[in-house]
């Protein structure tokens, strides 16, 4: 016997209070349909309908089991669903969000090579530091920055990285006020610093040879809400700070910015993807998810990127 089967045949029949118009939306005979109720009954050893010439009526159990039937029905379809839209090849319109740092340094160019070897999907891309409301504004994916764990949200999450921030300064700076021989001596550099919702901003928590140190974040004549803006200022001349690597890394690489204190590590920022529901998950979304995070971790531990290999080993992870 066939039980998923005459499952969907009884709630058919419990739905329409017919056998024939059960047999009518199968496309079933009579027969048949009034065949798989007994079976059914005669399995779980109760009568599930009171049948008359006139009426068709659900006996107590059968109310009951119509109910744990329409469960395991959709449970069963979404599953099926599921295992389709995974082994369905990515399509349609990828509707994204990302930090603009963030999205500028690897969602961008991961975008590009995506969309390369994806040809059947097109894409729509918002860099915003504004939190978008992912039915609202119909986004598939949304990435978050958080130092910590997200707030409950009713969202699915799945996590990229994790990003380091290091001190740096520009070379001109340093070569005229001097590099800070230690933590303490922050407070005499420190001109500008970061006002971010997913960065502490009353102390600064570092992580060194001798373990976690937090440390008062020291006043600052210029205060920015973005990690781009920093890393602009520092390039400037502004003094000494902490940057989130995704920011700071080009500056890193042409020699504009420097490490300072480079066995020290600030707090580091986890990147999330976001998105609405597990259930019937769109092919593009969970390979675009994959991409991203195999596309980031490659970044970071390319073996050319110098600024990238002087980083603790706790950067990329």
């Amino acid at each position: 016997m066939n039980t998923l089967k005459n499952m969907r045949i009884f709630v058919r029949v419990a739905d329409g209070a017919s056998f024939a118009g059960a047999a009518r939306a199968l496309d079933m005979t009579t027969p048949q349909v009034s065949k798989a109720i007994s079976e059914l009954e005669a399995h779980l050893r109760t009568r599930l309908l009171h049948r008359t010439t006139r009426k068709l009526a659900l006996t107590d159990a059968g109310r009951r089991y119509l109910a744990r039937c329409r469960d395991i029905i959709a449970l069963v379809d979404v599953s099926e669903a599921e295992a389709g839209a995974a082994s369905a090849a990515p399509s349609g319109t990828l509707r994204l969000h990302a930090p603009a740092s963030f999205g500028q340094v690897f969602v961008v160019p991961a975008l590009a090579r995506f969309l390369e070897q994806y040809p059947d999907v097109e894409a729509d891309l918002l860099l915003s530091s504004r939190v978008p409301d992912l039915l609202e504004e119909n986004i598939d994916v949304s990435l978050r920055l958080a130092a910590s764990q997200l707030p409950d949200s009713g969202l699915v999450s799945a996590r990229i990285c994790r990003m380091a921030s290091v001190l740096c300064a520009s070379p001109q700076y340093l070569a005229e006020h001097g590099t800070p021989a230690s933590l303490d001596a922050l407070a005499q550099h420190t001109r500008v610093r970061l006002n971010a919702p997913h960065y502490t901003v009353e102390r600064w928590l570092f992580d060194g040879p001798g373990g976690p140190v937090k440390l008062p974040i020291p006043q600052a004549r210029l205060r920015v809400n973005t990690a781009d803006s920093l890393t602009a200022a520092l390039v400037s001349g502004c003094g000494v700070a902490p940057v989130p690597l995704l920011s700071a890394l080009a500056a890193l690489r042409n020699g504009s910015l420097v490490r300072v204190l480079p066995e020290y590590e600030l707090q580091g920022t986890d990147v999330y993807a976001l998105y609405a529901s597990r259930r019937y998950l769109d092919a593009k979304v969970k390979t675009w998810i994959e991409f991203l995070r195999a596309f980031v971790e490659q970044v970071l531990a390319a073996p050319d990127a110098a600024a990238i290999a002087q980083l603790p080993q706790s950067a990329g992870r």
